[in-house]
């Protein structure tokens, strides 16, 4: 994960018509090969961000996703010291 994604861990994801919409039964992993339309460092920006898209296009719909990816556990970064 490069160090942009991890100032940036909000994003904001286009959400798949049915028939192209991929098995995922929770919440969506987010990688390289994922609809990531932006990403944020605060909740609020991307809620901000979501409602711009929405006005402009009102039939795609969007998601918000906190990535977790390469945020360490506490005691991962306890045994590194």
């Amino acid at each position: 994960m490069t160090y942009y994604k991890q100032l940036h861990p909000w994003c904001v994801i286009r959400i798949l018509p049915n028939q192209q919409q991929l098995d995922i039964v929770e919440v969506p992993v987010v990688n390289d090969n994922c609809n990531v339309v932006a990403r944020f460092r605060q909740r609020d920006d991307a809620e901000a961000y979501i409602q711009v898209l929405h006005n402009s296009n009102k039939d795609i719909k969007f998601l918000i996703i906190f990535d977790l990816q390469g945020v360490r556990k506490t005691s991962e970064t306890d045994n590194l010291n």
